[in-house]
């Protein structure tokens, strides 16, 4: 497998850990986005694209995300329990999108996502920066650029 373009988009003033935003193409062929770059307790990670979780109200049958309480169609409530664990005893509340299938193929994406994030960060602090595009994608609602205090 050979990562063919790697786009980096970077958050500067995000309050929470996340870090910014990936889109790879794997062998020319397939492209994968919203692969989020979040700053762990160990260090920046990446987190492959996902979908929050939904079942059905047993009263009126819409979707309702696990977390939800009452239904947002009919307002029934809904049992708390609803959902899979994961591995911790925790309720499954995403589902991964796209996801490498083994160790190796995961540290590999990860590394060359990672790489590519700190070689934009470094061109970030450069005179006359511009991001690169994506116009493709819906990130408008997210800050672009630094602060000027911060460049």
């Amino acid at each position: 497998m050979q990562l063919t373009e790697t786009r980096i988009k970077l958050l500067f003033n995000s309050r929470d850990k996340l870090r910014g935003f990936a889109s790879i193409t794997i062998d020319n062929c397939l492209v994968v986005r919203d692969i989020k770059i979040i700053e762990g307790g160990r260090g920046l990670f990446v987190a492959m694209p996902s979908r929050k979780l939904c079942d059905r109200c047993p009263s009126c049958a819409a979707k309702n995300h696990i977390r939800a309480r009452y239904c947002n169609d009919c307002g029934a409530r809904l049992r708390s329990d609803r959902g899979d664990l994961d591995e911790r005893g925790r309720p499954r509340l995403y589902a991964d999108i796209a996801h490498p299938i083994n160790q190796e193929a995961r540290d590999f994406v990860q590394h060359q996502i990672l790489q590519a994030y700190y070689a934009e960060l470094e061109r970030s602090k450069q005179e006359g920066y511009v991001a690169q595009s994506f116009d493709d994608l819906d990130y408008d609602y997210l800050e672009e650029y630094p602060p000027e205090a911060e460049r």
